[in-house]
């Protein structure tokens, strides 16, 4: 408990102040395209991706996919942030990626998100690597499925460490970077339909929790690095059909999502990519910040 004499140094606080961006900001203020452009280079330019990016979690399944949409729209250069056993697992779809893309370097770089050391070295790796990061996307994510009253404490911390600290830690870092580039930038967060409500049947208070945290932190990054250029969005996808969602132990849930989803089924990986395109892009995307949007099929609706 605070003593008496703290608490009145707290009426003595002078706090940070945010300082939003204004019309006259270059990194702010609307991109126009050329007059003399095909309506074909007008539609290529309209969503192009411009820059390196850096994906994190992006050796699964949703991360490979947005990665294959980011090189398809233009992306320089592709960083993997990733743990060895994921990059073991999905060697042979990164080689794939490669050959189809061989004008565009593809790097590898091991991390644990939740260490901050690691991070800043990943981060300051990369920018070695390729000469500067315009993109960074969070897809590293944990999911954790135990009834609240049953659940250890060192569950809860792995899963909102790897959820919602890692997602900081990579934000913060690249976010240093990107306003020593003083170029802009973006950043995408993966939230979910988890982060809106409750998931039924199966109980996972740790990952809801984690996840409503990450929709909120990019609306504060969002509101704060806007006089960087920086734009902070986030993505929340609905049940996908994914390795984390198969196997008979979860048929009883699957019956139970899809009936409940107005589309009467799960989602497919490609079908987040539209939404990953148009908020890294840098002219579509280029008046979105701070906002979230969900690809569920319309699982949301009730």
């Amino acid at each position: 408990m605070a003593s008496n004499e703290s608490r009145n140094e707290l009426t003595k606080r002078i706090i940070p102040q945010m300082t939003l961006s204004d019309a006259s900001n270059p990194l702010t203020a609307p991109l126009k395209m050329a007059e003399n452009l095909t309506a074909n280079e007008r539609v290529q330019m309209r969503f192009a991706i411009e820059g390196n990016a850096i994906v994190t979690g992006g050796a699964g399944t949703i991360g490979l996919s947005s990665i294959r949409a980011l090189l398809e729209h233009g992306a320089s250069g592709i960083a993997i942030f990733d743990v060895p056993s994921t990059f073991t697992s999905s060697q042979s779809a990164i080689d794939t990626l490669k050959k189809d893309f061989p004008q565009v370097a593809i790097r590898l770089y091991d991390v644990d998100v939740r260490d901050d050391v690691q991070v800043n070295d990943r981060v300051q790796r990369v920018v070695n690597d390729f000469g500067s990061v315009s993109l960074l996307l969070c897809f590293a994510g944990v999911v954790g499925s135990v009834h609240a009253h049953e659940m250890k404490f060192e569950e809860w911390k792995r899963v909102l460490d790897v959820n919602l600290t890692g997602s900081w830690l990579c934000a913060q870092a690249v976010g240093k970077q990107m306003i020593a580039q003083k170029s802009g930038g973006c950043i995408l967060f993966t939230c979910s339909i988890s982060a809106h409500r409750v998931n039924f049947p199966q109980p996972q208070v740790a990952y809801n929790t984690s996840k409503a945290g990450v929709l909120h932190l990019a609306r504060s990054l969002a509101a704060e690095w806007s006089p960087h250029g920086i734009r902070v969005n986030s993505l929340s996808p609905g049940y996908m059909d994914t390795i984390l969602n198969e196997g008979d132990g979860l048929t009883a849930c699957r019956e139970i999502w899809t009936s409940r989803n107005p589309m009467g089924r799960m989602g497919d990986v490609e079908e987040l990519n539209g939404a990953v395109v148009l908020l890294c892009s840098k002219r579509a995307g280029r008046y979105i910040t701070g906002i979230d949007i969900v690809v569920d099929g319309g699982g949301t609706v009730f």
